[in-house]
C-alpha cells in the first residue's frame, strides 16, 4: 500500500490550508504526496497568498493539482475581461460577491468601490468599466500566477483512481471528456449511482464534510463558505482504496455512505 493525500476546494482560505497541510505533515511527513482538487481562488481573502504557497510547493515538494472552474474564471477575466460563464445557472458574473471574484482581485490590489460591480459583464453599458478593471488586473497580477493556473491539468490519474475538480460525464470514456464537464459538471453526475471503471475523487459541490459515495468521493467540505478544510489520506494498492479524514486527533475512516 502507498499513501496519497488530497485536499478539496481551498477558495482563498490560507489559514485553513496551512492547517490542512500541518495535519498531512503530522500523518505522512514533510514529503507526503498531495493532490489538490482545484478552486484555489475566490471567496476567501487570501487567494494571492494561496497561489504563492502552491507555486512554491509544486516546485519543491511532491505536490500536484488540477484546475477548477473558479481558477479558469479568474484567468479568463484577467486576460480577456470575461465575467460570465454559460455553466453558471444563476447568471451571476464572476465579480458578484457570491462567486467571489472581487475578493480575489482585492488580494492583489484595491478593487474600485462600484455599486454595480456584480453586474459588470451583463449590462452592456458597463463594458468599459469591466475592461478597465481587467486592464488594471493585468498590470498588477503576476504573470506566473496566471501561467500556474492555466498550466494545471484537468485530470490526474493514479492506478485505480482519477482526481478531477468537478467530476466526469459517466457516459463517456475518459479520452472524450469535455473540459467544461470536468470543471463544472453536476447534472447527470452527482445523481449517478452506477459503477465506474475507476473511482473518482473530486470537489466542486460543497458539502458539510467530505463524503464517500461508493463510486466517487467528494472532498469539497465547504471551506469557501467558512467550513473546515478537511484533508484526506488515501491508502491504495491500485485496486483497494481506503480513505481517512485527518484531524488533530488523527485519522477517521471515510467509508461509503
Amino acid at each position: 500500500m502507498r499513501t496519497l493525500y488530497a485536499i478539496g476546494d481551498i477558495h482563498g482560505q490560507l489559514g485553513a490550508l496551512d492547517h490542512a497541510l500541518s495535519l498531512i505533515a503530522q500523518d505522512g511527513g514533510a514529503n507526503a504526496s498531495i493532490i489538490f482538487l482545484g478552486d484555489y481562488v475566490d471567496r476567501g481573502a487570501d487567494s494571492r497568498a494561496v497561489i504563492d504557497l502552491l507555486i512554491d510547493g509544486f516546485a519543491t515538494r511532491n505536490w500536484r493539482g488540477v484546475r477548477g472552474n473558479h481558477d479558469r474564471m479568474f484567468t479568463r477575466f484577467v486576460r480577456d475581461a470575461v465575467t460570465m460563464d454559460p455553466r453558471i445557472k444563476s447568471n451571476l458574473t464572476w465579480l458578484h460577491p457570491r462567486l467571489g471574484g472581487t475578493t480575489t482581485l482585492a488580494s492583489y490590489f484595491d478593487v474600485p468601490d462600484h455599486p454595480a460591480l456584480e453586474d459588470f459583464g451583463r449590462d452592456p453599458s458597463l463594458k468599459g468599466p469591466t475592461e478597465a478593471l481587467a486592464k488594471q488586473a493585468r498590470a498588477i497580477i503576476p504573470d506566473d500566477h496566471l501561467a500556474f493556473l492555466d498550466g494545471l491539468p484537468l485530470m490526474i490519474e493514479e492506478p485505480g483512481l482519477i482526481f478531477v475538480h468537478a467530476g466526469i460525464n459517466p457516459r463517456l470514456p475518459l479520452g472524450l471528456q469535455d473540459e467544461d464537464d470536468l470543471i463544472w459538471i453536476r447534472d447527470g453526475w452527482l445523481d449517478y449511482t452506477g459503477p465506474l471503471r475507476t473511482l473518482v475523487v473530486h470537489g466542486h459541490t460543497a458539502l458539510d464534510r467530505p463524503q464517500h459515495h461508493g463510486n466517487r468521493v467528494n472532498l469539497d467540505g465547504g471551506a469557501g463558505y467558512g467550513r473546515p478544510l478537511v484533508p484526506v489520506a488515501i491508502e491504495t494498492d491500485g485496486t483497494v482504496h481506503r480513505f481517512f479524514t485527518l484531524s488533530a486527533s488523527g485519522r477517521s475512516p471515510l467509508n461509503p455512505v
